[in-house]
């Protein structure tokens, strides 16, 4: 026997139970996985990822790391302690080492591969020594893991202090690279300059640093002189374009002497000089007719003035004294003539003077 059909509901009543029925779940498509929330990420800075190597390696180790970890104190999200305090020195140290010794291999190096001057080589040590400390500097802070972002704020301040604290460093190292690059003044110049009291230095340039140059003088005293002075003051360099340097001595002779054969002898004297060169040829002058003397200048040159010049008029001198001893020739005193005005006082004076005579005479 068959069951009547349901009689069908109507339309009102069939809404009202879809909206009663609780709602199904729908599956998640496996094409379409749900998003999952972005994890945190772990910033270690290099003491902890040190930290974690050494404790996975030796529990002896291990032991040491966290004792000195153990002591420290925090200031705000950064912790300070021992260990990275230890970390941060040994940092530095090897800082300090690499650079120091990939520089010196540089400069070997530099120095072996190419043939430049005694300037382009020096000014391209210094800068492959910036360069190499940079690169140094950047991997230590690196290995540190410190956030170059964090300083921000105080890069205004560092800029005004090298603006006002660091002027003149900078400002000597900047001339100290154009006096390279234009190789003014360059190691091995003799140079003479005066300072603001007005007393001139004269000596050989031993050294172009960073911050100064090295000036050695001939009694072995060596003067520091900020680069910029020399950029902003007149040089005397003596042996920029040529290392020839003339040097005058001057004499004087009597009246009574042969000036030709004083002037052969003064010749001879500066040609016995060991340094004085034969070409240019020494020279003789006859300066002026002094008052007590005929003044004469000699004329030699030299190429090697860091060895200094007063020690050739020494030399020119002596053997000129015996020359003009074995010739006869006189350097005279110096001479006056006196003129006396005659009057009634001055006679009385000669007739007292002449009875006075005539008395001891008798």
């Amino acid at each position: 026997m068959t069951a009547p059909a349901p009689a069908p509901l109507p339309a009102s009543t069939q809404e009202t139970a879809q909206a009663a029925a609780p709602p199904v779940a729908q599956p998640v498509s496996p094409a379409e996985p749900a998003l999952a929330e972005p994890a945190q990420a772990d910033t270690i800075d290099g003491a902890d990822a040190l930290q974690a190597v050494l404790t996975e390696n030796s529990g002896t180790i291990a032991s040491i790391v966290e004792t000195l970890d153990a002591y420290g104190f925090s200031v705000g999200d950064a912790r300070f302690s021992l260990w990275s305090l230890l970390v941060f020195i040994l940092v530095i140290i090897g800082v300090i080492v690499f650079a120091r010794v990939v520089t010196s291999l540089a400069h070997t190096s530099l120095r072996r591969l190419t043939n430049l001057e005694a300037a382009q080589r020096l000014l391209g040590e210094k800068l492959l020594t910036i360069a190499i400390w940079a690169l140094a500097i950047m991997v230590g802070i690196d290995v540190l893991g410190i956030d170059l972002t964090a300083l921000a704020v105080f890069s205004g301040a560092f800029g005004l202090a090298i603006g006002f604290g660091l002027q003149k460093t900078f400002g000597n190292l900047i001339a100290g690279i154009i006096l390279l690059m234009d190789r003014s003044i360059k190691p091995g110049d003799v140079i003479a300059i005066a300072d603001q009291a007005g007393n001139e230095v004269f000596g050989q340039i031993r050294k172009i640093g960073i911050r100064a140059v090295s000036i050695t003088t001939r009694d072995e005293r060596e003067y520091l002189i900020p680069n910029e002075n020399l950029m902003i003051n007149q040089v005397e360099n003596w042996s920029y374009s040529s290392r020839q340097v003339r040097v005058q001595v001057h004499v004087g002779v009597s009246y009574m002497c042969d000036m030709k054969l004083v002037q052969q002898l003064m010749l001879e004297a500066a040609r016995s000089c060991k340094r004085v060169l034969d070409h240019p040829k020494p020279s003789v002058w006859m300066a002026e007719f002094g008052d007590s003397s005929v003044n004469f200048t000699i004329h030699c040159w030299i190429t090697d003035p860091e060895e200094g010049v007063g020690n050739i008029r020494s030399d020119v001198l002596n053997r000129l004294w015996d020359l003009f001893a074995e010739n006869g020739i006189e350097i005279p005193f110096p001479q006056r003539d006196l003129n006396l005005r005659d009057n009634a006082q001055f006679q009385q004076l000669v007739a007292a003077i002449a009875q006075r005579v005539e008395k001891k005479g008798e």
